[in-house]
């Protein structure tokens, strides 16, 4: 499933900008950053358990938000990307 995680989190003190990184982080360990806090996660159910989970134990609910937005195929196929850093097709086969 694709999953559109967006997330806004409160920088102010160091604690903060800890979050803010190991949110990233966790995002980019199941997903393609797509706009600075917004990744395009393309996960099976037992992943996404698993990425949800880990992002609402590091987010503070008081402080900080969190937005997921299930993609289906019929939106899948409707995102159009203008400008720089088109994303690829997490789907494709990597060449390194």
């Amino acid at each position: 499933m694709l999953v559109l995680v967006c997330y806004d989190v409160n920088t102010e003190e160091k604690a903060g900008r800890s979050r803010l990184r190991k949110i990233a982080k966790t995002c980019e360990n199941y997903g393609q950053r797509v706009q600075f806090s917004v990744f395009e996660c393309d996960v099976e159910k037992v992943q996404w358990v698993v990425l949800k989970d880990r992002l609402l134990k590091t987010h503070k609910p008081d402080e900080d938000s969190l937005r997921f937005y299930f993609l289906d195929e019929i939106v899948r196929n409707r995102i159009e990307h203008h400008g720089i850093g088109k994303p690829r097709d997490l789907r494709d086969p990597l060449v390194v």
